[in-house]
């Protein structure tokens, strides 16, 4: 399919997360978690480029050394409006249709990633996403895909007006939808493990998973079918809430 030469991933990477600091780079193995969410991502087989997208901040050059490092487009922009960043890295690298995907994901699907983008390049959709609605997401944490082209990404660069908005990109697309035509990709298996890495045990968890799964790409079936035969491994990160920035953000909005 010739078209898909024309979706970009943009993984948005900074160094100063709040709750782990430094997360991206820490070790799962021998190699990082950008390590990771850059192989996995790399899988795809429909993704033709992939830019990082960090911040101005001095703490983020480590980032810019990774990504020339890695042979990886980069764009420096504001650490806090991340919309803004995604926005002027996509209209100055000159992306069409973009895959968001952000850094604390190091076992993102390639596969879902394909069979996400096959459909949104298949039919009139403005957005199409596997992690609606978001007070109870029909996918994994760790697993969250989201394609829009740079027409609605200008839109919403536009139109987002609250921090919460700015800092988390999209939720001016799915707190509109009479404005957007919007399709979500319910997962087809489990939907409430957490494999993100927001915090320590996070970091645990993804760790541990790696060390029992022994083949690359690591996908989403792999991790239930791992789940279904130890059950344990719910207990290591289950303390923590989904989605407790945006909640958060939209809190200190009221």
């Amino acid at each position: 399919m010739n078209k898909t030469k024309k979706i970009t991933c943009i993984i948005q990477v900074r160094m100063n997360s709040t709750r782990l600091k430094g997360k991206v780079l820490l070790k799962l193995d021998e190699f990082s978690v950008l390590d990771y969410v850059i192989s996995q991502v790399r899988a795809s087989k429909n993704i033709g480029k992939i830019i990082i997208a960090t911040t101005q901040e001095n703490s983020d050059n480590v980032i810019v050394e990774y990504a020339k490092k890695n042979g990886l487009p980069y764009f420096r922009g504001d650490e806090n409006d991340v919309l803004d960043r995604y926005y002027k890295c996509a209209k100055e690298l000159k992306c069409k249709n973009i895959v968001r995907i952000t850094s604390d994901c190091p076992l993102i699907d390639p596969e879902i990633i394909d069979n996400l983008i096959e459909i949104f390049l298949t039919h009139d959709l403005d957005y199409v996403t596997n992690k609606l609605p978001i007070n109870s997401p029909s996918c994994n944490q760790g697993s969250e895909i989201e394609i829009f082209s740079f027409n609605v990404l200008k839109k919403i660069w536009t139109y987002s007006k609250k921090p919460s908005e700015r800092e988390h990109v999209t939720p001016y697309i799915y707190n509109n939808p009479s404005k957007f035509k919007i399709l979500n990709i319910p997962s087809k298996g489990m939907n409430s493990l957490r494999y993100t890495i927001d915090r320590e045990n996070d970091l645990k968890l993804v760790q541990k998973i790696v060390s029992l799964i022994k083949n690359r790409p690591i996908l989403t079936t792999n991790i239930e079918t791992l789940f279904r035969n130890d059950a344990s491994l719910f207990q290591i990160n289950s303390e923590y809430q989904r989605n407790a920035g945006y909640f958060k953000s939209i809190q200190n909005e009221k």
